[in-house]
């Protein structure tokens, strides 16, 4: 089967004015958010990967920046990763990550 997958994005949100749980509920709230585009989603400890269309993936990364100024923070530091490749696709979080989690 071709993998039609042609990017892999992860991303790290770190909101600006707000401490405590409140951070924790921001972050929660944009992970929400990856978790309902029906996309693939990984969430780690540090960061959360999703994989999709180079395009898709553009466009939620800007709405993972909207979510946290909506959800009250100041502003935010966005660190992000991502792979695209139009022609072959790139792997999938299953095969860089299945192995290590059976």
């Amino acid at each position: 089967m071709e993998n039609k997958t042609n990017a892999s994005l992860a991303i790290q949100v770190l909101p600006q004015g707000v401490s405590g749980d409140e951070v924790i509920r921001i972050v929660d709230k944009v992970i929400e958010y990856l978790k309902n585009t029906g996309l693939p989603v990984f969430v780690g400890p540090f960061e959360s990967t999703i994989e999709g269309d180079f395009d898709e993936l553009c466009d939620i990364a800007k709405e993972c920046q909207k979510i946290v100024v909506r959800e009250g923070a100041e502003g935010i530091y966005t660190y992000m990763k991502m792979a695209y490749n139009p022609t072959k696709g790139v792997w999938s979080i299953d095969k860089k990550t299945k192995k290590h989690h059976d």
